[in-house]
């Protein structure tokens, strides 16, 4: 099941035997596992073979910040990470808890901000590289370091036509008006409903992140790409931070980063989907 060099370095770095595991499923990129020890702890082990060799260490680097925010969220704790395996303390899903809370949380986690957009290290969006070179605004980093690198490598795969290489050239204007001038916040990055569980004491356990401080909305909207948070969630968030007017329409917009990402992942509706986005707002 788990590959035996992975087993072996997690035995010798911890100086514990891995006795049982059992596969869990639900990822696209990764394969997991439940792991037992004779140490009597459990894990959560993820691995890729192939993956790029700083994939897992972004992603433990993101866990730890977003644990740095010293919310109520619940992030998973680090146990151990290599070239191709991430290893972290198991935490046991509860079948439901408190979405109100869910939402308070995320909006704490928000006012965690930041002087510029971006962060010191780029990471991962699924398996796509994710550029975070820091912008004094929001305009250029959504447009320079979201949209136009995902833009490119749609065309430069054919799933684009080459025509909309530069269809940011007239961006400028309208996203100043669009987007409420807010500090850079700090987000979990790929926020949707199989990244977050409720845990046995009702608090929620977010994780697999591709952090950076940007416009809190982001997170927002990504949670209204494919469901799975309530009307309480959202109560709870604007209890805490409200969001501005216009933010219904300005969803789309931001969605259009993860439409994009999917479409260089997935292909098929998505393609279709991001070409009439670009073409709806640029």
């Amino acid at each position: 099941m788990v590959p035996e060099a992975i087993k072996i370095a997690i035995q010798s770095e911890l100086n514990i035997k891995l006795t049982s595991g059992e596969l869990l499923h639900g990822g696209d990129i990764n394969q997991a596992a439940k792991i037992d020890s004779d140490s009597g702890d459990r894990f959560f082990l993820k691995w890729n073979t192939s993956a790029p060799s700083d994939m897992f260490k972004v992603e433990a680097n993101g866990l730890v910040l977003l644990d740095s925010a010293l919310t109520d969220l619940i992030i998973p704790e680090v146990v151990l990470v290599g070239d191709d395996f991430l290893l972290l303390e198991f935490i046991e899903e509860a079948n439901s808890g408190s979405s109100s809370d869910f939402g308070i949380q995320l909006a704490k986690l928000h006012k965690k901000t930041n002087e510029l957009f971006g962060l010191d290290h780029s990471n991962y969006i699924g398996r796509l590289p994710q550029q975070n070179k820091y912008h004094n605004d929001w305009l250029e980093f959504f447009v320079r370091e979201r949209l136009e690198p995902q833009v490119k490598l749609a065309i430069d795969s054919g799933k684009l036509p080459v025509q909309l290489a530069n269809i940011f050239e007239r961006v400028m204007n309208y996203t100043y008006v669009v987007f409420p001038e807010e500090p850079p916040a700090l987000l979990h990055g790929d926020l949707w409903g199989g990244n977050y569980m409720f845990t046995a004491d009702g608090k929620t356990c977010i994780y697999d992140p591709s952090v950076y401080y940007g416009h809190r909305e982001m997170d927002l909207a990504m949670t209204r790409l494919f469901g799975g948070f309530d009307s309480d969630f959202y109560q709870g968030y604007n209890e805490v931070y409200p969001l501005q007017k216009g933010f219904e329409e300005r969803s789309k917009l931001c969605n259009l980063y993860p439409i994009l990402v999917h479409a260089n992942l997935f292909g098929g509706h998505y393609v279709r989907q991001a070409e009439s986005l670009l073409k709806r707002f640029f």
